[in-house]
């Protein structure tokens, strides 16, 4: 049963892809005078050993080891506790733990890395929060030699505004600022343009073109999208093999308490449209605490669970919510490209696409997973998001 489960989830996988306020204004103290385009020396991968705890993991669960693509990224999200905290939940430890099993080139993050966001949270707590964040995630996988892409969650540093334009959680963006712009704490990335690093900004690896944008609110500025566009189109961007967004919030709602405006990008259709235009493959994004691989038009959509406190059910399900870690395999000869392995974090057995629901209706749109194309949806299945949204609204 094992094996067949493993087989099941191997080709459930098969089918995704990769990543990618209106008006906000930005304060000097949000950028700060780095050079805008840097070149970094991401080392060589080398093996990494797995520690004896790890190797206990592996053996005690038979932990399933999926085939390796050209390239591999290892998948996380959502890694803090409550407010405040600096410490983290087990299944994190565990996620880093157990990486060396998977032999990754490269962590992907979908923000959310400390448990900010309170206006009540001294300078010295923040940075206490980074500390641990530091020693419990980001050392270890400077040690290892994997370079951490990643994006800005609203627990990390809330682009939220008040009514005259200045960011509500400017202190904590400032310190985040200070985090990653230390040289000790340097991502390993080969930097295209560092614009509004760590909030905005281009990477490359392996011939894959990375974005990175500020969604730890649900809008992104004009001008910050405008120079969104123009990364994509760039000349370096359309001739790499792959390119792929990062940002929290997603665009279209899949889990139960985020199913609202406020919770996904404003304008999604319209953003969709604009990556789909500059042949953006995949969206990976957090946020809504809930795995759930889909496609939305021509574009694959990662909605990555979480590692940290609070997980969430997906609409319209009643089963138990899961942590989770995701395996992203890519495989450039393939139409496909990505094939997702993803775990439970409590069993480490891997979820078959089959577990989850076909298709998920939120407040503003329809999403189908991965695996499942609109035109394969029975009249009831139609049916039911014709009733929530409309039939206008409910095609692919």
């Amino acid at each position: 049963m094992v094996l067949i489960r493993k087989i099941l989830g191997l080709s459930g996988a098969v089918a995704l892809a990769l990543v990618l306020n209106g008006c906000q204004t930005t304060g000097a103290s949000d950028v700060l005078n780095s050079p805008k385009t840097t070149t970094t020396v991401v080392p060589a991968p080398t093996k990494i050993p797995l520690s004896p705890k790890a190797q206990a993991m592996v053996k005690q669960y038979q932990l399933y080891d999926p085939p390796r693509g050209d390239v591999r990224f290892v998948v996380l999200s959502d890694l803090n506790a409550s407010y405040g905290s600096t410490k983290y939940p087990p299944e994190v430890a565990k996620g880093i733990d157990l990486i060396p099993f998977w032999q990754p080139d490269m962590i992907l993050c979908g923000g959310d890395m400390v448990a900010a966001q309170s206006q009540k949270l001294s300078p010295e707590t923040i940075r206490t929060m980074w500390t641990g964040f530091d020693a419990v995630i980001a050392r270890p996988l400077r040690e290892m030699n994997l370079p951490f892409g990643f994006t800005m969650g609203n627990h990390d540093a809330s682009g939220a505004q008040g009514s005259k334009g200045s960011f509500l959680f400017q202190k904590e963006r400032t310190l985040a600022q200070e985090y990653w712009n230390d040289p000790a704490h340097d991502p390993g990335l080969a930097f295209v343009d560092k614009f509004e690093f760590p909030f905005y900004y281009t990477f490359e690896f392996r011939d894959i073109f990375f974005l990175v944008w500020d969604g730890s609110t649900s809008k992104i500025p004009a001008e910050k999208l405008a120079w969104a566009e123009k990364e994509l189109a760039s000349p370096r961007a359309q001739k790499a093999k792959m390119r792929v967004l990062l940002g929290h919030l997603p665009l279209y709602a899949v889990a139960i308490g985020r199913n609202k405006p406020g919770e996904v990008m404003e304008q999604a259709d319209q953003l969709r449209t604009m990556l789909e235009r500059h042949n953006v493959h995949t969206y990976i994004s957090g946020h809504h605490h809930a795995y759930y691989p889909a496609h939305r038009g021509a574009m694959q959509l990662l909605h990555l669970g979480i590692l940290g406190s609070g997980p969430r059910p997906l609409l319209g399900t009643r089963n138990a919510p899961r942590k989770t870690i995701t395996v992203l395999d890519i495989n450039f000869n393939t139409p496909e490209l990505t094939t997702y392995t993803t775990y439970d974090m409590k069993t480490l057995q891997t979820i078959d696409n089959e577990e989850l629901p076909r298709f998920l209706v939120g407040h503003n749109g329809i999403l189908l997973r991965r695996d499942i194309e609109y035109s394969a949806l029975t009249d009831s299945e139609k049916l039911v998001c014709e009733q929530r949204l409309g039939k206008n609204r409910c095609t692919d």
